[in-house]
């Protein structure tokens, strides 16, 4: 049975029910008012059953298969998109008396058996017997749980999908179109089968999960809204297999809400754009938060002419324009990502161009092989990922050194960004293939955020978020930044953690890399100067990490506060992120920097190009996959079986490192070797001449302030006495 959880007030708890059904692929479709703060529109989640209920497919279609990723191609052509429009429209009229059913929008917000209020509840996470004893089918329904915050929902309907025509290809058989088949069985297995297409059906199946998102509605679900949760059931349904498969939900944000920010940029304009929360997406739209619910998504956005739309996708979006004054941007992805990584940005963004910017790096951006060569599979990358269009099994996109890529910015800010880090893009970008391989993504946009963005940058899948304050720091300053976000595209992306307390494996490894990245990326420094460099840069971080363990508590310094326990759930997929609302671990850094100084610890110990080599052979074998700790030091010590004897076990890295808080014990070990650095020293130097100077400045200004104040008092009598 099934243990209660209650989360402490300081832990995020994730309630999706993941282990009985996964979402698959979102559709939104959306409209930005920004007079209201609000976004607003209609979601369509599309699921499979969950581990749990799954059957074993005969078709074995587990394993990636070698496509070939037309969206590599420069003339290939966009999947077919039909805009989403009116979709209130053919829906479903149906309502249901015996159970609250909200379909009267926002006002009714009745309260009959204390359901679809969008007065927020107390909750905890339950177990699931609580919701749906799906052992007893015969007692309760099942509930589908989604993680939702700070949204108001107004409607929830099942989706037709037998309805769309041509939908009858992805019948398996002729006796499921039979009359005697419960039609609510066909829609399932439908959905069963447009989830479970190949991967060089990708367009195809685009176009038919489009036109399956118009699909009229069949029937007004029964929902309730939590703190945390959003609850749905069908009356009579007991189990995830029968739930319906495709449900609509209509819904809007609230200007409070936590997953978006509204704000002006630096030209003074409005703007939106979801800045990396706590809590991820859930305050944008319903979703499923457990990093285990990889899907892929297409998105509608509307907003009014003047504004343009960044958001996480494959495609360059171009605006269409609807009605007067009303644009639509439209973009999709095909790689499975967790819904957290979902990322949007809405504002007056002006792209930064610089037309004397040499053809060099921008042709080199594509190639085209012989026609001979198109189909060649690359046998020696075997992927373990779900099937999809993966760049990895692309020839054309194993040679792309520098994907295809375009800066935004605030009008303000456009020269300071074609000065100062349009230039470095490629360069970071062709450092970074040097280095690891393929890039995991197929483009890249840089968005200089709004001056309230709390970091210096983020990464989500095709775009980075920079902060302005990276801009006057000079290329050092920008360029590192750049590297440490590209970094992520491999390690936090491509490559996820599949418990979210294991932030190191994301950050640790973008602090490592953008190091190397960099080095590679200043061609005109010496082998001296870039070691150098880093030495100084592991000071600074030495010092970082010693003043936050100094002055933080020891359970936020832990970067495996789970321990044993990591990665492991509850019966029906639901958990809690260990500290995640806690406000001060937002400041922090030591995932950031014992991460580091593991991983550097690890490289001199095997030897920077072994240990290059293995971190680009645990690309290969987990792109597209979420791992845990000992996924990478298990493979990573299996290369080198020889430290084993020197007592370097993935047991004593968890006891020095992962488990432990304070500063590790091969690293304080450490701490004094960086002063034969030449540059340390000299820095040294520099800074100590400069204290030295300002505390001379100061004594003579107190003399000075001295002697003023001495006038200043013999005028003021002297007015006094005349007065």
């Amino acid at each position: 049975m099934e243990t209660q959880l209650d989360p402490m007030k300081d832990d995020l708890p994730l309630m999706a029910n993941t282990s009985y059904m996964l979402v698959k692929h979102y559709i939104l479709d959306l409209d930005v008012d920004f007079k209201s703060k609000v976004i607003e529109g209609v979601i369509v989640l599309f699921f499979e059953t969950g581990s749990r209920y799954r059957k074993t497919s005969s078709t074995g279609k587990e394993d990636c298969q070698s496509q070939f990723d037309e969206t590599c191609k420069m003339t290939a052509s966009e999947p077919c998109h039909i805009p989403v429009t009116n979709v209130s429209a053919c829906s479903s009229k149906k309502e249901y008396n015996d159970f609250a059913v909200c379909g009267k929008g926002e006002e009714d917000t009745s309260d009959k058996s204390g359901n679809h209020s969008n007065k927020e509840q107390a909750s905890g996470i339950s177990s699931s017997k609580d919701c749906c004893d799906i052992e007893n089918h015969g007692n309760k329904d099942f509930l589908l749980v989604l993680d939702c915050c700070d949204l108001s929902v107004l409607k929830v309907e099942e989706v037709d999908v037998a309805a769309v025509s041509g939908i009858e290809k992805f019948t398996r058989s002729a006796k499921l179109t039979d009359v005697s088949k419960e039609l609510e069985n066909l829609r399932n297995q439908i959905i069963h089968e447009l989830v479970t297409l190949p991967a060089d059906r990708w367009k195809e199946q685009l176009y038919y999960f489009t036109r399956c998102s118009q699909a009229p509605g069949c029937g007004e679900l029964q929902f309730t809204t939590g703190t945390w949760s959003l609850e749905i059931k069908k009356s009579g349904i007991q189990t995830p297999t029968d739930f319906p498969h495709a449900i609509r939900i209509w819904y809007k944000t609230k200007p409070e809400g936590r997953s978006v920010t509204w704000t002006t940029d630096q030209s003074g304009r409005p703007c939106v754009y979801t800045m990396g929360s706590p809590i991820n997406n859930r305050a944008l739209f319903p979703c499923q938060e457990p990093p285990v619910a990889l899907s892929t998504w297409q998105a509608s956005v509307r907003t009014a002419a003047g504004f343009v739309v960044l958001m996480s996708g494959e495609n360059s979006a171009e605006p269409v324009q609807l009605q007067e004054g009303i644009l639509s941007w439209y973009y999709y992805v095909t790689m499975p990502m967790p819904a957290s990584t979902f990322t949007i940005a809405v504002g007056c963004w002006q792209e930064v161009k610089k037309q004397s910017f040499t053809a060099a790096t921008q042709t080199n951006t594509e190639f085209s092989l012989p026609s001979s060569q198109a189909n060649f599979r690359w046998h020696e990358e075997i992927c373990g990922h779900v099937e999809y269009p993966c760049r990895f099994q692309n020839p054309a996109a194993r040679l792309q050194a520098v994907i295809p890529y375009r800066v935004f910015a605030p009008w303000c800010l456009v020269e300071h960004c074609e000065e100062r880090l349009l230039h470095l893009i490629p360069e970071c970008l062709s450092a970074a293939y040097t280095t690891l391989g393929t890039h995991p993504f197929s483009r890249l946009d840089v968005l200089i955020v709004p001056s309230n963005f709390s970091s210096l940058g983020m990464a989500s899948p095709h775009i980075i978020f920079l902060s302005q304050s990276v801009l006057p720091g000079g290329s050092h300053l920008c360029g590192t930044r750049l590297c440490h976000e590209i970094a992520h595209a491999w390690f936090g992306l491509a490559i996820g953690a599949r418990d979210w307390t294991e932030e190191w494996i994301s950050e640790g490894f973008a602090t490592f890399l953008e190091d190397i990245f960099w080095a590679r990326a200043q061609q005109q420094l010496s082998h001296d100067e870039v070691k150098g460099q880093q030495e100084l840069k592991a000071l600074l971080r030495w010092r970082r990490l010693r003043d936050e363990v100094q002055n933080s508590e020891e359970d936020l310094q832990v970067l495996r506060p789970k321990k044993e326990s990591t990665g492991e759930l509850s019966e029906s997929g639901a958990s809690v992120v260990k500290h995640g609302l806690k406000a001060e671990k937002i400041f922090m850094q030591v995932h950031y920097l014992k991460g580091y100084f593991l991983l550097r610890s690890l490289a001199r110990t095997i030897g920077e190009a072994s240990y290059l080599a293995s971190l680009r052979k645990f690309v290969h074998k987990f792109h597209g996959q979420l791992v845990l700790s000992q996924d990478f030091l298990c493979m990573l010590l299996e290369d080198i079986p020889e430290q084993k004897e020197s007592g370097l076990t993935v047991e004593s890295i968890f006891q020095n490192w992962l488990d432990t808080s304070g500063i590790p014990k091969p690293l304080l070990e450490e701490g004094e070797t960086w002063k034969e650095c030449q540059l340390v020293q000299q820095v040294s130097g520099e800074v100590t001449k400069w204290i030295q100077t300002n505390q001379r400045i100061r004594k003579s200004g107190k003399k000075k302030r001295k002697r003023d104040e001495v006038i200043f008092q013999k005028e003021v009598l002297f007015l006094i006495q005349d007065g």
